[in-house]
């Protein structure tokens, strides 16, 4: 079972050129994943200039890989604008060399609403989903937790008599509280019953423990065999720690989730684009449904700018923009 959303060890003193990349994006605590797709971006670019070093290219290179992806590749606008941030980031902080003065055919920017599931929906696919999975789809869209938000809680994140989920390191490396549903509550405690079962089994046999972030392993030793650190939802399987070459229990990995989904939306008979963040999608539209004030729900979803709640505004109004067609009066 691969550990993928743990920083692999780097070299004290990297000499190649895509470690010394990563080796400055982690001296900035910058995320694991923003530096995967920084990293990606950054070797596109070179393959595309046919391995040409970076340091060797500038603003003209940059310009024409951009608006390949724009022209020939027909990216999406989000696409092509993180592709810019992975260049600027790798000319202007890595290599000290600011991109400027750059003329880029843009991606035509495509404004849509976010899909969602209708209640009946939701429930019809989290009804087709395994255990396991099923409470993991409650909680995405009870919560409104993203699929790795979910995936990450640990046991101590859940405040059973505060009746709130601490949600950590979320997108921007963020942590907020949301609302722990109230239905959810003897679920979840039957989850840390599981996770206690194999936490005592893992102790019995001298497992490692849990991974744990940043340099909290050094600082606090004892924690990764705490049970309040280990994972919710624990995978069945043991997986080697990339850093330490050690074996732990990691949890689920998203994949497995993302799969059981999409079957289950397969087998629910929905014909539309949706996944897993289509729950989180929902718990907001759920939200709005009801009433509830938009700043609350954007604290909830952990958005920085209102104006990303808002969209779901639209989602809400019956037909299009309120309107019933004449023919419903015949």
């Amino acid at each position: 079972m691969p550990m993928d959303d743990i920083p692999s060890r780097l070299p004290v003193k990297p000499t190649r050129f895509i470690d010394q990349l990563r080796a400055c994006m982690r001296s900035r605590n910058m995320a694991y994943k923003t530096e995967q797709i920084y990293v990606t971006w950054a070797v596109r670019f070179i393959r595309f200039h046919h391995m040409k070093h970076p340091d060797e290219m500038a603003e003209r290179e940059v310009e024409a890989f951009l608006s390949d992806l724009a022209v020939n590749r027909n990216v999406a606008p989000a696409t092509q604008k993180t592709a810019l941030c992975a260049l600027v980031f790798l000319y202007g902080t890595f290599l000290n060399k600011p991109l400027a003065g750059m003329q880029v055919t843009r991606s035509k920017r495509k404004v849509r609403v976010p899909e969602v599931f209708s209640h009946d929906e939701a429930k019809a696919v989290i009804e087709r989903l395994p255990d396991i999975y099923k409470t993991m789809a409650l909680l995405m869209y009870g919560a409104g937790l993203r699929i790795n938000e979910c995936l990450r809680l640990r046991v101590k994140d859940i405040n059973f008599s505060m009746g709130y989920i601490v949600v950590r390191e979320g997108k921007g490396l963020k942590d907020r509280r949301t609302l722990l549903p109230e239905s959810l509550k003897e679920p979840l405690q039957e989850q840390i019953r599981y996770v206690t079962t194999l936490f005592e089994f893992d102790r019995a046999n001298n497992l490692s423990g849990v991974y744990l972030p940043y340099a909290l392993e050094r600082k606090n030793p004892q924690a990764s065999t705490q049970l309040g650190w280990q994972f919710l939802f624990p995978a069945k399987e043991h997986s080697v720690d990339p850093r330490a070459g050690l074996q732990r229990r990691h949890h689920i990995i998203d994949r497995n989730l993302q799969r059981q989904v999409r079957q289950a939306i397969r087998l629910a008979k929905i014909n539309r684009q949706c996944s897993c963040h289509t729950f989180r999608h929902s718990f907001a539209t759920r939200l709005l449904e009801k009433g509830y004030d938009i700043r609350t729900i954007q604290e909830l979803m952990g958005h920085a700018d209102v104006k990303t709640t808002e969209i779901y505004t639209h989602v809400i109004r019956k037909g299009g923009l309120g309107v019933n067609s004449p023919i419903d009066d015949l």
